[in-house]
């Protein structure tokens, strides 16, 4: 009967799902879950929503809600977060401020001046929370699916050391998708994948002991293919692997694709497939912010509190199988955010990086890699480098760390002058001052 904190449960479709997967796993039925918010009236949407799940499906498991985080975390096993520091609000200035600027980021959470600016949000509050189960869950598990994922949990692991996982399903959906590409069935293929979150590449693609690159390469010269996931197959033929992360969000990630907004609009876009389930507007600049301001206006008219919607089968998520391989002892292969330990030789020792995990009641448990192949490590570092530095400002309260990481990034690099970058880290951190008390407003 295992206690799962929620932090962040207001995400009311991200907590629909994952507390129906929870509630579909055998072992974890009984569990007690525990929703925080700061927002009541949001919370109180997610207790009703999770409670009617609970008792459409006629389990004995209890669901709690509380503004008070402390009290949510208070002798659970697990905890989960989800929140988004700053909001829709913080987002926004995200995206619009950078844009002046010539630097078109079509999500903006992960790198980029997005990117670096959410960390800085998010790290201190992660911390505190840290801080708190320290000192009253000691022995919990913290599941972590806030972005920026790898800069947060490096942080996480170089300021408090405590267990945790990173968790995306960048994986899962890739690998799906790239076995449908071919015709073969998913359950049947097997994979190595490795690097760091939202750019880790496909290593091995096999079914059985053959390999399934060739089929790859050849669908992806199929027209229609290519309209789906053009940055995607253009990496693959350059680099030789495909990315896990789809191809708007790999985009923003390197120097070639957003070099300005006639480009994204001329040449980006038009390759997108506009029946594609609505990735073709993704693609454009702000496009996952203006998806997140329709879906909060639609969560406030429709009444989130019915279960009519709920999934009747367990999504791909990594969360509740993690927890019920961990309560029943049954083992499980996930691929994880941890610490490099070793895990992967040409990438930094420490870092954060995504690998096989194995997972039962030992906890998660990595996989050696090795090393990638010396093009991809090439790469990942130069993201590796952005969030190091974002760690460093959020850890020390350092302004110019903050300029440092942002004239890293390689999007930024691609389009702006070391001027203009000073100028919008600046603008940045004035616009968001209220979400960021411990920076001083000074300019290196």
């Amino acid at each position: 009967m295992a206690n799962i904190a929620l932090i962040g449960a207001g995400s009311l479709v991200f907590t629909r799902n994952l507390c129906s997967d929870i509630l579909l796993a055998p072992a974890l039925q009984e569990s007690t879950i525990s929703l925080m918010d700061i927002d009541p009236a949001r919370l109180k949407q997610a207790r009703n929503l999770v409670q009617s799940i609970v008792q459409s499906r006629d389990l004995a498991a209890r669901v709690e809600a509380t503004t008070d985080r402390r009290e949510a975390v208070r002798g659970a096993d697990y905890v989960i977060t989800t929140f988004q520091q700053g909001g829709l609000d913080a987002y926004e200035l995200d995206i619009e401020i950078p844009k002046r600027y010539g630097v078109e980021q079509c999500v903006g959470d992960t790198l980029g001046p997005g990117g670096v600016f959410r960390a800085l949000r998010t790290i201190p509050v992660l911390l505190e929370l840290c801080r708190e189960m320290d000192e009253l869950a000691p022995d919990a598990l913290l599941l972590n699916y806030v972005n920026p994922m790898a800069a947060n949990c490096w942080a996480v692991d170089r300021a408090m050391g405590r267990p945790h996982v990173g968790l995306c399903h960048s994986v899962q959906g890739t690998s799906e998708m790239l076995a449908g590409w071919v015709g073969v069935p998913y359950d049947k293929v097997n994979f190595l994948c490795a690097g760091i979150n939202h750019q880790a590449f496909f290593l091995q693609f096999r079914l059985g002991k053959h390999d399934l690159y060739p089929a790859i390469k050849e669908a992806a010269g199929r027209e229609d293919i290519y309209h789906q996931e053009p940055v995607r197959i253009e990496l693959m033929r350059s680099l030789g692997y495909f990315v896990t992360e789809s191809s708007g969000h790999a985009s923003e990630y390197v120097p070639y694709f957003r070099k300005s907004e006639r480009m994204v609009e001329e040449e980006l876009i038009p390759l997108f497939d506009n029946e594609n389930d609505g990735w073709f507007d993704f693609g454009r600049t702000g496009g996952y912010l203006r998806h997140c301001q329709s879906a909060l206006e639609e969560s406030q008219r429709k009444e989130w509190w019915k279960a009519a919607d709920v999934p009747s089968h367990r999504t791909p998520e990594y969360g509740s199988y993690i927890m019920e391989a961990i309560e029943t002892n049954r083992p499980l292969s996930i691929n994880g955010n941890v610490p490099n330990r070793s895990l992967i030789e040409n990438l930094p020792e420490g870092c954060c990086v995504e690998v096989p995990c194995l997972v039962d009641g030992s906890g998660i448990q990595p996989t050696r890699v090795g090393k990638l192949p010396a093009q991809l490590a090439a790469l990942n570092r130069t993201n590796i480098n952005v969030q190091e530095l974002v760690m460093e400002a959020a850890l020390t309260g350092s302004v110019e760390a903050v300029h440092h990481a942002v004239m890293m990034d390689p999007l930024t690099a691609a389009v702006c002058t070391l001027p203009q970058i000073h100028s919008m880290v600046d603008e940045m951190l004035e616009a968001q001052a209220h979400w960021l008390p411990e920076f001083e407003k000074v300019r290196i």
